[in-house]
């Protein structure tokens, strides 16, 4: 029997990175409403590689298409887009940090209301979604999904509120975690971050319509004009009368995810108004600044690796170096078919230069080491190739805490960094030496003075176990695990 997509393997190396979250995408008042939703989305295609759907409206009812895999796989057909008719549109990339990957967890989500249908999509996290979930299940909601999406559209339904924004309103103070939702009604299009901002929403436009999205890149595919961040705290609405802006959240100071910089976005995004490629080279300076190495050359690790090792080999004075060349045509879900050539394993998707490696002392510039496992395998491959030393250096403090805000992170026994110190982690992978830039660093990169203990400017939890949203269902003994919810409602 052919696996399903969520059966296939994803590739070895791919299980040592953080996992992005999802892209989120709107269009208001477009005749090609559809094709811009697709082209938008495969340019967030990096955010979420799962699942994908798009959800449009016509004036007089919706239209929906959404699938397992990749938007280039799914919406490449005339046939597809001309379905998905009418001038307003939502759409989803996914990656699973809650539920499992199937086809009924493909967003957006859809459900008719009293006051019409209503497609929402999500990108983020609600860390009190399994005790609300369980509180609607014991007052008879009936969930078809295991998303912790699926909650919102359970406590619209019961919120007060004459108004549909007012019911969102209604079920969104009830939520805690990190948000960012873009929602189409027959009327309007809606987008709204929650209160701290920790997850990306911006306002753009084309044509005279406006476009939500979770990045720039995406207003850039389509020539559109990048107009403002949707600001923490604030929801839009965007009807024929044009955008309108309410804040409905108390005011919170702003923890925007700082692993956005340093990973996450596509470096030629614009992300709070700061280049992400500009902000990465800046980090790499930094790093060369605090933790200079006895090398010849800086190699990065391909592709997220290269920003921040222009910068550090521009501060350090040394040659930049593609040493190690990505396979860009090994997939993620890659399936090693034997035994025999298992052992092969970053190989297929990563290869040494080595007329470039041989004989050189080489420092390898990362943005981050989360199991650690793939650092080996990295290094070992420049050592076969003739590096004479290999050093490490990382674009990011030690990744010690799981993110609990929309990122798939391992556990944190899994964590390298929570169970070893830099010499033990050294040792691990195998390098002459190992430094990972500091979190006051980062926050330098950033263009601040420094990281601020008692009003940080970023949710930077995963190197410093500040979490900044009450962790509800993580804290909470009495709730059920989200693996026992699954098992439960699958």
């Amino acid at each position: 029997m052919t696996p399903t997509f969520a059966a296939l393997p994803r590739h070895p190396f791919d299980d040592d990175k953080l996992h992005e979250e999802c892209g989120v995408f709107g269009i208001f008042r477009h005749p090609e409403a559809a094709a811009h939703t697709a082209l938008g989305l495969h340019a967030l295609q990096h955010r979420g590689q799962e699942s994908v759907g798009i959800v449009t409206n016509d004036g007089i009812q919706f239209h929906s298409h959404r699938a397992l895999g990749h938007v280039g796989d799914n919406f490449n057909s005339v046939k597809v887009i001309e379905s998905l008719k009418g001038d307003a549109s939502v759409g989803h990339v996914r990656y699973s940090t809650q539920g499992e990957s199937i086809l009924r967890n493909v967003q957006p989500i859809f459900a008719d209301f009293s006051f019409g249908g209503l497609a929402l999509a999500h990108n983020g996290n609600l860390t009190n979604a399994v005790t609300l979930r369980r509180e609607l299940v014991n007052e008879g909601s009936l969930f078809q999904s295991t998303m912790d999406t699926e909650v919102i559209n359970h406590l619209i339904a019961r919120a007060l509120g004459k108004s549909v924004i007012d019911r969102i309103i209604d079920a969104l103070k009830q939520c805690e975690g990190a948000y960012s939702l873009v929602a189409l009604t027959k009327d309007a299009l809606i987008g709204v971050r929650d209160p701290l901002g920790v997850r990306p929403l911006l306002i753009g436009r084309l044509d005279g319509a406006f476009i939500l999205a979770s990045e720039s890149v995406a207003l850039d595919i389509l020539n559109a004009e990048l107009v403002r961040d949707v600001a923490p705290g604030e929801l839009v609405v965007i009807d024929a009368e044009g955008l309108k802006s309410y804040q409905p959240f108390p005011p919170a100071r702003r923890r925007f995810c700082v692993f956005e910089y340093v990973y996450f976005a596509r470096p030629d995004s614009t992300v709070e108004g700061i280049s992400v490629y500009e902000a990465r080279k800046r980090i790499g300076r930094e790093l060369a600044r605090e933790a200079p190495a006895p090398v010849d050359i800086v190699v990065p690790v391909p592709d997220s690796g290269v920003p921040a090792a222009i910068g550090f080999a521009a501060e350090a004075g040394l040659p930049f170096e593609l040493g190690i060349i990505r396979n860009h045509y090994v997939g993620r879900t890659f399936i090693e078919p034997t035994d025999q050539i298992r052992h092969f394993g970053v190989k297929l998707k990563h290869n040494a230069n080595r007329n470039t490696l041989t004989g050189k002392r080489v420092v390898l510039v990362d943005d981050s080491i989360v199991r650690g496992t793939t650092s080996t395998k990295i290094v070992d491959l420049v050592r076969n190739a003739g590096a004479t030393e290999v050093h490490m250096r990382i674009a990011s403090p030690p990744t010690t805490h799981s993110c609990f805000y929309g990122v798939d992170t391992p556990s944190r026994d899994k964590l390298l960094a929570s169970k070893h110190d830099v010499a033990s982690m050294a040792r691990f992978i195998g390098v002459d030496s190992l430094a990972f830039l500091s979190l006051d660093g980062l926050y330098h990169a950033m263009g601040e003075k420094g990281r601020d203990p008692s009003a940080p400017r970023y949710c930077d939890a995963c190197f410093s176990g500040d979490y900044p949203i009450a962790l509800t269902d993580h804290n909470d003994s009495s709730t059920p695990t989200q693996l026992s919810l699954l098992a439960e409602f699958a």
